[in-house]
């Protein structure tokens, strides 16, 4: 399972960082830029992710 934590973390990483630069943003062509809401939610995404990773990968099988 330790691998499919790892994974799952670094996906919603990517993902929190791409809804942060749309709600900034930065990246255009969807309905999510320019929302301050996304650049709320993706930073939060992200520490979750990044706190998957932290805990999978110190996890002892």
């Amino acid at each position: 399972m330790r691998p499919l934590g790892i994974v799952l973390g670094v996906i919603m990483v990517l993902m929190g960082a791409v809804w942060t630069f749309q709600g900034l943003g930065y990246l255009e062509g969807s309905p999510m830029t320019d929302q301050s809401i996304w650049a709320v939610i993706g930073p939060i995404l992200a520490g979750f992710g990044l706190a998957l990773v932290i805990v999978s990968a110190r996890r002892r099988e």
